[in-house]
């Protein structure tokens, strides 16, 4: 094991639990909700709010101190609010509350993140197994025949079957085993949903990684050192998507993050 390659994750590893457990991070989120056609009150928030075909609409009075980001004072009267999806998206704030607008599959709904959420005050780090450079292999990547991403339908966090968004695989061999796993491309680089024989005991019930950019031969590096707990590890109203199939591995991955820890 080098320092280098053990300090990076530590660096990693501490900037995973400042991100969650930021003012606005993961652990605040205290709710999502979906969006009808038909203006409706939202608890805890005032004004009415709706969908239409541009995003999320609020009809609120000056008074009610809602105000959007890039807009000079309240709200005062009908605004749009463009969901996540949307390169020029729109946030919006209530005093100490931060309201996103997000679309999911065509479906519009309002995000709010409450620092004072309880997940957030009770939050103590995130366990994880110690650094193993044993645990990042080479890996290589083959796109699907087609080079497009396929949709495979898996279940979420929310109890609905949504599709996920796939465009090849990952060959590697880890702890002596020959295995492959589904990803999809994320930026640059990619990403996957992963479980093994961990992942509801030692760890949580699934887990994510990301790899690096694979190059003109598709080589890169999975480093399961850095499988992390899914956003819905630290909040109920994040929608993740299970692992695909085939993204379930048989043996243990005593790697990365196990599970959100709690005083």
């Amino acid at each position: 094991m080098t320092a280098t390659a053990a300090e990076d994750w530590k660096h990693w590893s501490d900037n995973r639990a400042a991100s969650v457990s930021a003012p606005h991070g993961q652990l605040a989120l205290t709710g999502t909700h979906w969006m009808e056609p038909e203006p409706v009150e939202i608890p805890g928030l005032p004004g009415r709010w709706w969908a239409d075909a541009e995003g999320v609409r609020v009809r609120a009075a000056a008074a009610d101190g809602i105000t959007v980001r890039g807009v000079a004072g309240p709200v005062d009267g009908e605004v749009l609010l463009r969901p996540d999806t949307d390169p020029a998206a729109d946030t919006a704030t209530l005093g100490d509350l931060l309201l996103v607008p997000i679309e999911r599959e065509g479906e519009l709904a309002l995000r709010v993140f409450d620092p004072a959420s309880p997940r957030r005050a009770s939050f103590a780090g995130i366990s994880a197994y110690p650094y193993s450079p044993e645990w990042a292999v080479p890996a290589v990547f083959t796109p699907f025949e087609d080079g497009d991403a396929q949709s495979v339908v898996v279940p979420s966090a929310d109890g609905k079957d949504r599709p996920l968004a796939v465009t090849g695989e990952i060959a590697f061999t880890v702890a002596g085993e020959h295995r492959t796993l589904t990803v999809s491309r994320a930026g640059n680089g990619l990403s996957g949903v992963i479980a093994d024989a961990t992942s509801g005991i030692d760890t949580y019930r699934f887990r994510f990684i990301n790899l690096p950019a694979p190059d003109a031969d598709g080589r890169t590096v999975l480093d399961l050192n850095r499988a992390y707990l899914p956003p819905c590890a630290f909040a109920d109203h994040f929608i993740c998507p299970f692992p695909p199939p085939g993204n379930r591995l048989d043996f243990a991955v005593e790697a990365g993050e196990k599970q959100v820890l709690t005083r």
